[in-house]
This record gives C-alpha cells, structure tokens and sequence, in this order.
C-alpha cells in the first residue's frame, strides 16, 4: 500500500513515523514534507492548496490512500476534490470542516444544539461590539473568524484593546476573517480531547495539555504550541462522559442531520470549570504539539484505523494505547511568533545519542546542501516517553542542550500544571 501524507509539519513528521509501522505499507510519498520525513518518506514539493497540481502527483505516485495533516486543505475542500477524483481520503468533508474554519459557524452549532460554550456574539462591524461590550464584563476574548495558524485569539482586558484588536481583523490582519467573534472569558483549566470518527461512530483517540502562550508563565502571545503532554490528567473518566454526552455526540448528530457526517480526526479544545466542560475550540484533524505526545503512546496499527474509518467500520476497531505519560517541548525560532530568521544550521542532531522512548520530530526543517538548515518558526518537537512527567522533561531539556543553535528557543516549563 503507497500512503500519501499532506503537510509539512511536527504533526506530519509524528504522523510519518506511525504510518511507517505498519506493515501494510509499502511506501509513503509526502507533500511536501520536512527534512525529518525525508529520512522515512519521498518528499515532493508542491502546493497543497493547488488541489488540480496536487492530484496529478497522487496518480503519477499511485497513491492507495491520501491522509491530509493541516487544517487549510480540508477547509478549502480537499477531502470533496479528491472522493470526486475516485481518491481514497482520510478527513472530514468541507462542510464539516466548517467547525474549524469559521468559529462563527462552530459557535451558532453550538447554539443551535445546546453545546456548552462561553456566551458569544458574532460582530461584522464596531458597532456590534459596542453593543456586546455594554452588558459584558472584562476580560473579553477576541476571535477572528477564520483561520489564523493559531494566533487569532487576543484575551483583552479593556474596552479600549476590543476595539484595537477588532479593528485589526476588520481590516484584513488575517486573510481568513472578515468577522469576528466576541466571548466572554471562561475561567478554569484548558484540556484537549480527540476523537476519531467513521459517519456512524467514533472512537476515543486519547488527551492532552497544550501550552499555547510563547513564554513561560503563560506570558506572551499565543503560539501555534510551544509544548504539550498526554494524557491529560484533569480529565476524569466522569468528565469524559460530560464531553461526550454534552458535546461529541451533539455535533456528530448535528451534521449527520444536515447530510453532512463527519469522518477524520475531531480535536475538542475545552475549557473544564468546576467539573464541568465548556467548548473553546474545534479542530477538525489532530493538532500540533498534541499528535506528537499522543501518536507514541498509540500501539494499535494507525494505517488499520485509517483503513477502518473510511470503510465505516470503525465500531469493530478497537484502539489500544500504552500507559506511559508522554511529553513533547517545541524548540523555536528566536522571535517566534514575531519575526524570525530562516536558513540558520542546525548541528549535532545526527550525533545525540536517543533511546528508544525519544524523539525528534522536525517541523520547520529542511536540508540545503545536505545541511539541516531553519525553514520556519516552530522548528523542532524534542519528545520523550516515561512513567513521570518530571523526569520526562529532564530528559527533554537535557537532549535539547546537546543540539547545537544558538538561536533556537524554548520553555522550559512545559508541563507545569502536573509537575510539583
């Protein structure tokens, strides 16, 4: 079986390496890829929103089955243009994708189906967020609309920074949006818990913690990820049949009745306060830092559940995972997620010694002249496997202090919440 991987990240690299596993493949050809699955898979450059270019590669590669890892393909529609094609395809369609790709959609679903989420308005122009702020109480959190890599969420703390950052999405600071949506602010502790789904079932596919803000503390702006760890212990085997009662199987049902049923991996990004789970976010594949800790504790065949999801007979699978904690700490470019510089070399990774419960996943990497060579902001995913978080992490940090690039930057606290 040739696998065809989409995307260029740490969640593809983790992803990758799974896929490698199984015995049922006999090639991987990733689109384009980074300089950590070059070394399991052919890499070929190309665009992956030219969905017309993209298609020709997965016939000239004879591709079985196409797994897309980012969120814009599937909101653009790939996973429609390919099943049109005759293309087998792992991921949700464009209207259910849809939850990711406009938070105004996934918060009038919300609405609509008596989701716990924070109470909201959607604004198309200042005066509807003057209206919103006249009965609400600060902080308030300001979304873009659309998609925003991660970065198109601001908590404010005045009526004064509402305006400036709303004005700022009005304006076009992300291509994506031309709303935006107010919340109010939930307090509690953020916890991420995944899904994978067939068009009639779905099975668990485990939990975690990101750190979202760029420096430790939780200062700073937020990120793409600076860090994560699975499983997430806040979450209970009773507060799991809360999330699943209250807001898995409502949306899964809300778009079975719009003809629209959902299949891929489903990301709820919650808000737990006083036991209890409010809705933050959709995801509508697996997110990144998050695949990197939840994939190495996964000891089902992943090309099985692809196989078994598509075929919509997901009910027959069962998934099973290991009991070990799992850590990853994202190495970054200076300046992230600011301005940084590209192209600056990375030594000694071929030289550090890993055992066998480590890894290094590449996300913004690349080789030049068979040098490992910066090729974006997040740049590297240092991941380690254990019985207890702390020592977990110092294996992470010591790992990282051998990697020679003075310009890389981390946190070091990555994990804090469960470590004492």
């Amino acid at each position: 079986m040739i696998i065809g991987l989409i995307g260029s990240g740490g969640r593809e690299h983790a992803l990758c390496k799974k896929i490698y596993q199984s015995n049922l493949v006999k090639k991987i050809v990733c689109f384009p890829g980074n300089a950590g699955t070059s070394q399991l898979a052919t890499n070929v450059d190309v665009d992956i929103l030219n969905f017309k270019k993209l298609y020709n590669l997965l016939k000239f590669y004879k591709i079985d089955l196409v797994i897309v890892g980012p969120e814009e393909p599937l909101v653009k529609g790939i996973v429609d243009f390919l099943k049109n094609k005759k293309i087998k395809v792992f991921g949700p369609n464009k209207y259910a994708a849809k939850l990711e790709g406009s938070k105004a959609f996934m918060k009038k679903m919300c609405f609509q189906n008596k989701i716990p989420t924070a109470k909201f308005k959607i604004c198309k122009k200042i005066i509807d967020v003057k209206k919103f702020l006249i009965n609400s109480k600060l902080p308030i959190v300001v979304k873009a609309d659309g998609l925003a890599a991660g970065k198109g969420v601001t908590i404010c703390n005045s009526n004064k920074q509402v305006f400036s950052v709303s004005n700022e999405i009005f304006k076009g600071k992300f291509k994506s949006s031309k709303s935006v949506v107010l919340e109010e602010f939930l307090k509690g502790e953020e916890a991420s818990y995944f899904v994978l789904v067939d068009e009639n079932s779905f099975k668990f596919f485990g939990t975690a913690q990101d750190h979202k803000r760029v420096y430790e503390q939780d200062k700073g702006p937020n990120t793409g990820g600076m860090g994560a760890y699975s499983p997430a212990p806040i979450i209970t085997k009773s507060l799991e049949k809360k999330i699943i009662s209250r807001i898995i199987k409502p949306t899964l049902i809300a778009l079975k009745r719009e003809k629209k049923p959902y299949t891929g991996f489903l990301y709820a990004g919650l808000m737990i306060s006083k036991n209890n789970p409010y809705l933050i976010e959709y995801n509508i594949r697996m997110g990144d830092p998050e695949c990197q800790v939840i994939l190495p504790r996964l000891k089902t065949d992943i090309v099985k559940i692809f196989i078994k999801s598509i075929s919509k007979k997901l009910n027959k699978t069962k998934i099973k995972w290991s009991g070990k904690k799992c850590m990853t700490v994202v190495l970054c470019s200076k300046g992230y997620p600011g301005k940084y510089k590209n192209n600056l070399k990375i030594k000694n990774i071929s030289k550090i010694n890993l055992r066998k419960e480590d890894f290094i996943y590449h996300a913004g990497t690349k080789f030049l002249n068979n040098e490992l060579r910066t090729n974006g902001g997040r740049v590297l995913n240092i991941t380690s496997t254990g019985s207890d978080f702390l020592k977990i992490r110092k294996r992470i940090n010591s790992i990282i202090e051998k990697i020679n690039w003075k310009k890389g930057y981390y946190r070091k606290d990555i994990g804090w919440k469960v470590i004492y």
